[in-house]
């Protein structure tokens, strides 16, 4: 059992939770599964180029790979606004492209398990998971996804995370492996507690911060978009999705466009008179 303490505000949507008492992460847990995964962990290289908090959650990704039924796997940092959100860790192709695709398109498993509370388990993404992400699903489908399974990270009321396991071929994870997947989504949620108790009062983890920043330029595009066209919060984030989408880049790529120029969206166009009959 995880207590948490006072939440903390951190930035827009999102909350870093002190813990009561220091969330120690070792193999010697009293609890089997999670010291099993621990020294999984343990046994994974470093990847290179990136380092603290972000290294230890990537080679969690990469051990989930390796040692459940899975081609791919994310750890997605999510706030209580979805626009607030950004991919903190990721190992198997593409799957740092299926995170970003979810909060580029709105839809997805990692959003609706981070607002429901609750795994969201799609055995069969090109069937079923189509009618239940209509955008999301055909266009995972189409870069080889077969199956996706999200789990929360949260504590108490505060939500911080969501763990993605990405299979090729549909259908549902055994008994072993959906509590394994429970386990994996346990220490990715310790680990993410640990680090912050570990950094300065206030502040997010070495590293974890990139994954919020560049998410922040989202925010900031919606609000010149907002200015420019003189339109709402919601319609100009629906734009920049919308851009995003029929030029088939992330919405960050966007975003970074609006910012420093180089993209300006089209102001809509009024309407035309009715041509009289002559």
């Amino acid at each position: 059992m995880i207590q948490a303490g006072r939440p903390q505000t951190l930035a827009p949507g999102f909350v870093v939770i002190t813990p009561r008492t220091e969330v120690v992460v070792t193999a010697s847990s009293p609890d089997p599964a999670v010291a099993r995964v621990l020294l999984q962990l343990a046994e994974e290289p470093s990847p290179p180029g990136v380092d603290g908090l972000v290294s230890t959650l990537t080679r969690l990704c990469t051990a989930l790979v390796r040692h459940l039924p899975a081609s791919g796997s994310g750890i997605s940092l999510v706030g209580e606004g979805h626009g607030s959100a950004g991919v903190a860790a990721a190992a198997g192709p593409g799957s740092r492209r299926l995170e970003e695709l979810q909060f580029t398109l709105g839809e997805g498993p990692c959003l609706d398990a981070h607002t429901a509370r609750r795994p969201m388990l799609e055995p069969d993404l090109a069937g079923a998971g189509s009618s239940r992400w209509p955008v999301y699903g055909p266009q995972a489908a189409e870069l080889g996804v077969g199956a996706v399974f999200a789990f929360p990270l949260q504590v108490g009321a505060a939500r911080v995370g969501v763990l993605d396991i990405y299979r090729k071929r549909p259908g549902p994870l055994s008994r072993e492996a959906l509590a394994a997947g429970y386990t994996f989504a346990e220490v990715a949620l310790r680990l993410l507690l640990q680090g912050q108790a570990d950094a300065a009062g206030g502040q997010v983890p070495a590293g974890v911060d990139d994954a919020l920043t560049y998410r922040m330029e989202v925010y900031q595009a919606q609000g010149m978009v907002m200015v420019d066209l003189q339109v709402d919060a919601t319609d100009a984030m629906a734009r920049l999705r919308g851009r995003a989408f029929a030029t088939g880049r992330s919405i960050t790529e966007i975003a970074r466009g609006v910012i420093d120029g180089t993209l300006h969206l089209p102001r809509d166009e009024p309407p035309k008179p009715p041509v009289e009959p002559p």
